[in-house]
């Protein structure tokens, strides 16, 4: 019964509710959803952020102007050690204002927590996983809260993936692989519970096929992502050893394709790993002012028939996470979406487009895993009589940008419209309801 104290808690939140006489109920935690595909609970401000391109990693986050003069390289994401008791090197540079910087200056950020090692593996110095499972488990969701009051105290917000670094361990020890899968799984299950996205770092040959062979397992909650160490030196997401290319399969890969050594853009000299990314990373709100003359009106949507729930002075900073479609206002419909979970219209914000979305402003998604065993047809409207236009495989991440009604499904009418523009019935999908819209997706 791995989903009893989950249930029992939205259940006293439903019972809280209805004694204070208000009609939402207070929902502690996300449905539990069956593992592996377990929901995540996004708060309002919440939005994943992806990234589809070459990124390096380095044991010590580079200083700001080192990060400056590699805009001349073809790197845009970094990925940087932001907590675990196994880190190896000091981050005197990784601040929140280094993070606010280096977002500013477009580059995506893969957020990393080097915590306890598998017990038949690793460093023989580092501080390891118990081999206890009920142990494990603890220290698994002991991690995700570690790893995201760091990544909360540099500035990166819920939606944000975070990768567990797990080192190369033995294959043949029965109970360490029991364990380190218990680890992962808790880990994967607390950030899913806080509004967080699970990523884990292994490498291919030893860790990873342990990873990929409980993909389908009941017995572990699945992480979002998986991104390998092998070097090899080729630059590819696909054709992993062990690994198939339907697992972990819609922006849910990177690959650490080559080993430590030097490189140099712009004048100065780094020490890295090379990286190829198809994946979600950490997602940092950046500041805007408000152009409008009058107050600013933001909405509980990105239209204007929502209610308005704040407003804004004229020349007030803005923290937007995220940009939507929405209802035209002026020469734009794109809306944004603040760190408190409201809607303004971009026509009256200082980004650098008037008509269009704002680079790096990403586009406002929530990933949820497909949960259909044979994946889920993807169809050009919100109904079963719509053409086929795609397939989300197992264990996929369905990017949903909102949601609508549509053709009946099982216990459900919703659809959710992924941000390639297809519908997926929300039957096949990790959301939190089964029968209804999931907050904080907005209507379609």
């Amino acid at each position: 019964m791995p989903h009893l104290h989950s249930v029992l808690r939205r259940l006293l939140a439903v019972c809280s509710a209805g004694a204070l006489g208000v009609t939402t109920a207070l929902v502690l935690a996300p449905a539990a959803a069956a593992d592996p595909a377990t929901t995540v609970g996004y708060p309002s401000g919440a939005s994943a952020t992806r990234y589809s391109g070459l990124a390096f990693d380095a044991c010590t986050a580079p200083p700001l102007t080192s990060v400056q003069a590699w805009n001349a390289s073809p790197y845009r994401a970094l990925g940087v050690y932001v907590s675990g008791v196994n880190r190896t090197c000091a981050q005197p540079q990784l601040t929140a204002s280094w993070v606010a910087s280096v977002a500013r200056l477009k580059w995506r950020l893969l957020p990393i927590h080097k915590g306890l090692q598998p017990p038949c593996g690793a460093r023989p110095a580092d501080a390891k996983i118990s081999l206890t499972p009920a142990t494990a488990r603890s220290q698994g969701t002991a991690a995700a809260s570690q790893a995201i009051s760091a990544a909360k105290a540099l500035g990166m917000l819920p939606g944000s993936a975070l990768y567990n670094d797990i080192e190369h361990y033995t294959q043949t020890d029965t109970a360490c692989r029991t364990a380190v899968l218990t680890y992962v799984s808790a880990w994967t299950r607390e950030l899913h519970r806080l509004g967080w996205v699970s990523g884990v770092y292994m490498n291919l040959n030893l860790g990873a096929k342990q990873l990929a062979d409980v993909y389908t397992s009941t017995a572990y909650a699945r992480p979002d992502a998986l991104w390998i160490a092998r070097y090899d030196g080729v630059d590819s997401l696909k054709g992993w050893t062990a690994v198939a290319d339907s697992k972990w399969a819609v922006h849910q890969r990177a690959k650490q394709f080559r080993g430590g050594h030097d490189e140099t853009y712009g004048g100065v000299t780094i020490n890295i790993d090379t990286d190829r990314v198809d994946a979600p990373v950490a997602t940092v709100a950046l500041p805007y002012k408000v152009t409008s003359t009058t107050a600013l009106n933001a909405r509980s949507g990105p239209a204007t028939s929502y209610p308005v729930v704040t407003s804004y002075a004229p020349g007030a900073t803005v923290n937007v996470v995220c940009q939507a479609p929405g209802t035209k206002v002026g020469t734009t419909a794109v809306w944004d979406r603040l760190t408190n979970g409201a809607y303004v219209s971009d026509h009256y914000v200082s980004t650098a487009s008037a008509t269009g979305y704002t680079a790096p402003l990403p586009r406002c998604t929530y990933p949820y895993q497909v949960t259909a065993t044979g994946g889920v047809t993807e169809r050009s409207g919100p109904g079963s009589s719509y053409s086929a236009v795609g397939t989300s495989p197992n264990g996929a991440l369905a990017w949903v940008t909102c949601q609508r009604s549509g053709s009946t499904s099982g216990t459900t009418k919703v659809w959710d419209r992924l941000e390639n523009g297809h519908y997926v019935s929300d039957r096949y999908v990790a959301t939190p309801s089964s029968t209804t819209y999931s907050k904080p997706l907005p209507r379609c």
